[in-house]
């Protein structure tokens, strides 16, 4: 890239920059946001504190606050072994999920209803 067109790139980003700060100066939100940062920074100024001292009042254990926000593993309930009794060939299958083999292929044969009916308690 010549030193012209890289003069003129710049150029142009330096006036995108503008427009933007521009647009962002007349942003209410932001207007409040720096409004309110100026007053807690003349709170912190009046009293003598700092950050650490305002976040300590806020949040005065952020270690235990910390960990009930965070997705903490939850744990399952133990699935429950399952029996099912085919009485057309006496065969048993124990499974705690629907992913048997064996299940799928009674359920294949004699309909997932017929294979469910022959749950054991």
């Amino acid at each position: 890239m010549s030193r012209l067109a890289e003069f003129r790139a710049a150029e142009k980003a330096l006036q995108e920059q503008l427009k933007q700060l521009e647009s962002l100066k007349n942003d209410a939100g932001l207007k409040k946001e720096i409004e309110f940062e100026e007053k807690l920074q003349g709170l912190m100024k009046t009293y003598g504190k700092g950050l650490k001292d305002i976040i300590s009042i806020l949040d005065p254990n952020p270690a235990k606050s910390a960990l009930q926000t965070s997705a903490a593993p939850k744990t399952r309930r133990a699935r429950v072994v399952k029996v099912y009794h085919n009485p057309h060939t006496g065969e048993l299958i124990e499974t705690k999920g629907g992913n048997h083999r064996g299940l799928k292929a009674w359920k294949e044969q004699y309909g997932a209803a017929t294979v469910d009916s022959w749950l054991r308690g």
